[in-house]
């Protein structure tokens, strides 16, 4: 495919203002349900989660920021760890509630039948907006693991009405410039009725709440076949898209690295955010990685993953849109399906290697963080003590 002097730089342009945030808990250890698989050199605490997330934002020059998820990223002091953030060379993104580890969390957070249960759960939710205020954080992100496995267990009407009533203390709770993201999931660990489990039923209570509640989509979160891309396009028209938790699945759930099922998904839903003009900070659509590397070395899966992210844009961004309007207004199929397919088999990887040094970094990550010598280092350094987890 041909580029225009034009074309080339407006991809360029966008290319340089995309941002994409890692997740503090993709480098730590996890597993599957039957095995949690130790690796050396995994952080012991926030401090080193943040310092690992700093090496990606190093040799991609594109994820400015991480996640955190309480409590697994409870420290003392917050502010300081915003300060180490900054040090480091990024900063403290989303703050990601965890509603769904404790014994009392068994019939749901805040959506139990158990009024003490609820108020425990909305409790942990303004912990974390108070986390926010501390790091500066904009975005508070909500995802319940609450649901039934059998008919008739509980009320479905009534569990939706506690659901509404904590989000809307918890919304209230937010500052000036803070956001809540609703993420949803079709099942697990209910296997009945999820209690937030499609995207219509995040959008009814983002709806209900405000401006500055929105739907985050996690790609891995559907059913086999969900046109994810049909979603995003309705978020973005209705102005309640806030995010992305990019991974990929084959089957079910998800933490996989993004674009590794499905490479074409993940080109069709930023055809969809370029489309929208949403893909620059200014849209407010956040890009987060949420991702458990089980097998895989955590640190090169994840500048991996923001790489796929990378390549899936660039080629989105390649779309002749005069073309690709031009042929559908003349309801011809296949010159529009072909506009698509031209800019999804163009080798973007020369362009961004090409973007990384002018950008003053090595045009090839995967291999500058190999050579860095950064494994070895902290291999060397943590050895010792007890390693990040689910649990930590």
């Amino acid at each position: 495919m041909t580029q225009s002097e034009a074309t080339r730089d407006r991809v360029e342009q966008a290319l340089r203002a995309q941002r994409i945030e890692t997740a503090s808990w993709a480098f730590g250890n996890s597993g599957t349900r039957f095995k949690v698989f130790a690796q050396e050199g995994v952080p012991r605490d926030p401090y080193e989660k943040v310092a690992d997330a700093a090496v990606v934002h190093r040799f991609t020059g594109v994820a400015p920021s991480v996640a955190l998820h309480i409590p697994w990223d409870r420290v003392d002091d917050y502010a300081d760890l915003a300060r180490h953030a900054k040090e480091q060379g990024v900063a403290l993104g989303a703050v990601n509630a965890n509603v769904f580890q404790d014994d009392d969390y068994k019939l749901g957070s805040v959506t139990n039948p158990d009024p003490a249960v609820r108020r425990k759960a909305v409790d942990h939710l303004l912990e974390c907006v108070d986390v926010m205020d501390a790091t500066g954080s904009r975005d508070l992100k909500l995802w319940f693991s609450d649901g039934i496995n059998y008919p008739g267990q509980d009320d479905v009407r009534a569990r939706q009405d506690r659901l509404a009533e904590a989000l809307r203390e918890a919304y209230d709770r937010l500052g000036d410039g803070q956001r809540m993201l609703v993420e949803y999931k079709l099942f697990e660990p209910a296997f009945y009725a999820m209690d937030v489990p499609d995207w219509g039923t995040a959008y009814a209570h983002c709806l209900t709440l405000g401006e500055r509640a929105q739907v985050v989509i996690d790609t891995g979160h559907h059913a086999p076949g969900t046109n994810i891309e049909f979603i995003v396009a309705v978020l973005l028209r209705a102005g309640k898209l806030g995010g992305f938790d990019f991974n990929s699945r084959f089957y079910a759930d998800d933490d996989l690295m993004v674009g590794a099922a499905d490479p074409f998904q993940l080109f069709r839903i930023m055809h969809e955010i370029v489309r929208g003009d949403a893909l620059g900070p200014a849209s407010g659509v956040a890009f987060m990685l949420d991702q458990c590397h089980n097998i895989e070395p955590k640190i090169p899966a994840v500048i991996r993953s923001v790489m796929n992210v990378q390549e899936a844009t660039a080629k989105a961004l390649l779309v002749d849109a005069d073309a690709l309007a031009a042929a559908q207004r003349a309801g011809d199929v296949l010159a529009a399906n072909a506009v698509l397919m031209d800019a999804y088999h163009t080798d973007v990887r020369p362009l961004l290697a090409e973007l990384r040094a002018d950008a003053g970094l090595d045009p090839d990550p995967m291999a500058a963080y190999a050579r860095s010598g950064y494994f070895e280092k902290i291999r060397a350094e943590r050895a010792g003590g007890r390693q990040a987890g689910w649990d930590a």
